[in-house]
């Protein structure tokens, strides 16, 4: 049974920073490709939009909605995955989410959609104003 728990969002002024977290629990079998965990958000009223992940291997993916001051990371030993914003600004507002599944290189590589991800966590909310 896989299962990701986000943590770290909360309120904060703009310029400031925040470091959000994903436990994950659990082993996803390896399908079609390597092991991606990623970082989404999404905001009251839009769609749900992929930021940045990254394989097994430690390689990272850029999605469209990349934006310039987040960082992605992770603790192997922990089974932890970390996103770093700095210099957040109000349209960071939203829920932040992780999510995981075994899918091609090529898809992890640019934060494939939602539909390629089959494990979610339950989002933390990030505010900023």
């Amino acid at each position: 049974h896989v299962q990701l728990v986000e943590s770290g969002g909360g309120s904060v002024q703009a310029g400031g920073s925040l470091r959000l977290s994903c436990q994950v629990s659990g082993t996803i079998k390896n399908r079609d490709g390597r092991n991606c965990t990623a970082w989404f958000r999404q905001a009251p009223g839009k769609e749900r939009e992929g930021l940045v992940a990254i394989d097994n291997a430690g390689n990272p993916g850029y999605g469209e909605f990349m934006k310039g001051h987040t960082k992605i990371s992770r603790d192997v030993a922990k089974n932890t995955l970390y996103l770093e914003m700095n210099n957040l600004k109000p349209e960071d507002t939203a829920t932040y989410y992780c999510a995981a599944d075994a899918i091609p290189r090529a898809a992890c590589a640019k934060v494939a959609g939602t539909g390629y991800f089959k494990y979610w966590g339950q989002g933390t909310q990030v505010t900023v104003s």
